[in-house]
């Protein structure tokens, strides 16, 4: 059993300078769902989430949704194990069901560059549904070279490269329960 604070095992999460804490992430993730069942009331909604760094930002948004709603899952991939987009979109995994008549609402974890939403969107536009509109739990706009309209956003961000509550670096530390930084110089 370690006895010195510094002999102590490191836990996952210590090496992170937190950049946005997990009360304040639930806080805006209520608020946006209340948002979202006002605007949609009477709707037939359907949810999409782009995997794989959204599906826990999807989670809470679909429970503080006051209304049926659907969810479905579309998996892109425009960063492979890059820290920066590369700028080439690919459909890793399709929709489930059709979206035609529907309102849609793409739940994001993160708007950048603006490459992935605009291809997103216009992909879904050709599927014919009723409305498309954009739920973004982080956007950075020092990064966006492709300008779009964020209907619900969480919260901007410094152009920093941020991990946890689903984002990752090589696929790891989507578990964070906050969204930081690697290093403490990073998050100013």
């Amino acid at each position: 059993m370690p006895t010195a604070e510094n002999e102590r095992p490191m836990r996952i999460g210590e090496d992170f300078k937190v950049l946005l804490a997990a009360d304040d992430i639930a806080t805006r993730v209520r608020e946006l769902g209340q948002a979202i069942t006002r605007d949609y009331e009477g709707k037939e909604l359907t949810l999409v989430a782009v995997l794989k760094g959204s599906f826990l930002f999807m989670a809470d948004l679909a429970r503080a949704i006051d209304l049926p709603l659907t969810c479905e899952f579309l998996g892109l991939s425009s960063y492979g194990s890059r820290r920066e987009s590369s700028g080439i979109v690919k459909i890793t995994q399709d929709l489930t069901q059709p979206v035609k008549g529907r309102h849609v609402l793409v739940v994001e974890d993160i708007i950048d560059t603006g490459l992935t939403i605009s291809y997103l969107i216009s992909n879904l536009r050709t599927r014919l549904p009723e409305s498309v509109r954009i739920a973004a739990l982080l956007y950075k706009p020092d990064n966006n070279k492709i300008p779009c309209k964020i209907d619900y956003l969480g919260f901007t961000i410094p152009n920093k490269f941020v991990v946890g509550y689903g984002l990752d670096l090589d696929g790891c530390y989507r578990n964070l329960p906050f969204i930081g930084v690697k290093s403490p110089d990073d998050a100013a």
